[in-house]
């Protein structure tokens, strides 16, 4: 019996589900219209932002007018449990430390230029966002 404890050991051992590395950065790509699924992105992102990943926040379509100074106020109004509103969290993500950024194509298709967005939003450069995207070491979440 005792020569079997070893064994058993082992095979518990691999049957213990593999523990991931977390990803070395984050990039979430919000196209959500809905302010429900809006703020639920900012949320899970700021998570991220708070365990010290490296974050980039790209909004495209609707989504686009978190970053908006003239937001609606889908984007504003704060939402239960908490009041948080979506671009309320973008802000606070952004003051921690994530980058974020429209899609190229979003300000244009609004008639509007790079003045209409948040302090400290850019407008994403496709090839960079494209190699983050593809980098190995970024997950990438999607609302």
């Amino acid at each position: 019996m005792l020569k079997t404890l070893p064994a058993l050991a082992a095979v518990a051992l691999l049957a213990l589900p593999a523990q991931a590395e977390p990803a070395e950065r984050l990039v979430t790509v919000v196209t959500a219209a809905e302010p429900q699924t809006q703020l639920m992105s900012m949320v899970l992102t700021m998570q991220a932002v708070a365990k010290g990943v490296d974050t980039r926040i790209l909004l495209c379509g609707p989504a686009g007018d978190i970053a908006l100074k003239d937001a609606p106020e889908t984007a504003t109004a704060g939402q239960p449990p908490k009041g948080m509103s979506p671009q309320g969290l973008l802000q606070a993500a952004m003051e921690k430390g994530a980058k974020a950024e429209v899609c190229a194509i979003y300000l244009p298709g609004k008639g509007a230029g790079p003045e209409a967005l948040l302090d400290g939003v850019t407008v994403a450069a496709p090839p960079a966002m494209a190699d983050a995207l593809l980098d190995d070491d970024a997950a990438i979440w999607s609302f």
